[in-house]
């Protein structure tokens, strides 16, 4: 036990150290003592508990969020943004502004980064600024829609790649086909099969994450599904999310199969053999499917804002107090 008098020099070095900021060599010469003796005590004081210090940045809510968030999922990272409304264009900028540079800090040369369609995809393009070139070649994960640049895969792979001074690879394909033959046709067709090869070997993976919702999906626009194909697909199949297309349900498994047989791209298998893969969305509506990607194992690092993050974390709590 440490005496009194210990504890009272210990006190009184901490408060000169934390409160009025003194550096240890002001301290030692304030109080006769070594600079040694003042950084002994000091270590002392931490490991005995007697130091409590409390961070409150202005965004620290957002914070906790991020370190619950990579706690529960085991996620190697996690970012959320300030929440600013279901359709502000302002909150896809800052989503695609925040992915740009945390790409940018994982990206090495030699890469080969594979990309999905979508709004944050595109918004991820569209921030980019590179300091410099990347030796790197950008590839599709899935075919794509013509008339729509943010599903445009091929499009997005030659802007992302113009951007960072790498090479694009174009997948000549649609995303979904009208039968699991026409797909099996495309997929050994020796182009569609040489680019699928390339997205395999992947060592970065820049994904969407979409709902199934018949009004609002991108899911709907690129396959045309019937408000009936979409609610069997919800209420029957039992799914929630997408991610290249390929529909999984609340713990992470692929259903729906019979539309996942139409799909020209990575299966949800293939994508987790990616060495780290960064999945975007945010609001309130994709809550449930990130949470099912989470689930699934889909993502290392996740990019979202604070509504989604809050309805995440409420739909691991409601399934955790089901199961205690």
């Amino acid at each position: 036990m440490a005496t009194y008098e210990t504890v009272r020099l210990i006190n009184t070095i901490l408060t000169l150290y934390y409160v009025e900021e003194k550096t240890q060599t002001e301290i030692a010469q304030h109080l006769g003592l070594s600079t040694a003796k003042v950084n002994r005590l000091l270590q002392q004081a931490r490991e005995q508990g007697y130091v409590n210090i409390s961070i409150r940045t202005p965004f620290q809510h957002l914070f906790d969020l991020e370190s619950r968030l990579k706690a529960v999922f085991g996620l190697q990272e996690a970012m959320v943004i300030p929440a600013v409304g279901e359709s502000s264009s302002s909150l896809l900028n800052e989503l695609g502004t925040i992915a740009a540079e945390y790409l940018l800090e994982k990206l090495r040369d030699g890469d080969v980064l594979g990309i999905g369609g979508g709004t944050a995809v595109h918004a991820v393009v569209q921030a980019i600024e590179p300091s410099r070139p990347y030796n790197v070649e950008i590839v599709p994960i899935l075919g794509g829609v013509q008339g729509q640049i943010t599903t445009d895969v091929n499009y997005l792979a030659t802007r992302l790649a113009e951007r960072l001074g790498g090479r694009a690879y174009q997948l000549h394909a649609p995303a979904f086909v009208d039968t699991p033959e026409h797909r099996e046709t495309l997929r050994e067709m020796k182009p569609v099969k040489e680019i699928l090869d390339i997205a395999r070997r992947a060592t970065i993976a820049l994904l969407g994450v979409g709902t199934v919702d018949a009004d609002s999906s991108r899911f709907v626009q690129f396959t045309a599904l019937s408000a009936a194909d979409m609610n069997h697909i919800a209420r029957d199949c039992r799914g929630v999310g997408e991610i290249g297309a390929y529909i999984y349900d609340i713990e992470g498994h692929a259903v729906a199969s019979e539309y996942a047989n139409r799909v020209i791209g990575l299966t949800l298998d293939e994508l987790q053999g990616i060495q780290f893969r960064i999945g975007m969305a945010a609001t309130a509506s994709k809550a449930l499917p990130l949470y099912g990607a989470l689930r699934g194992g889909f993502l290392h690092a996740l990019i979202t804002d604070e509504t989604a993050a809050r309805g995440i974390l409420a739909l691991f709590e409601q399934d955790f107090r089901k199961l205690s």
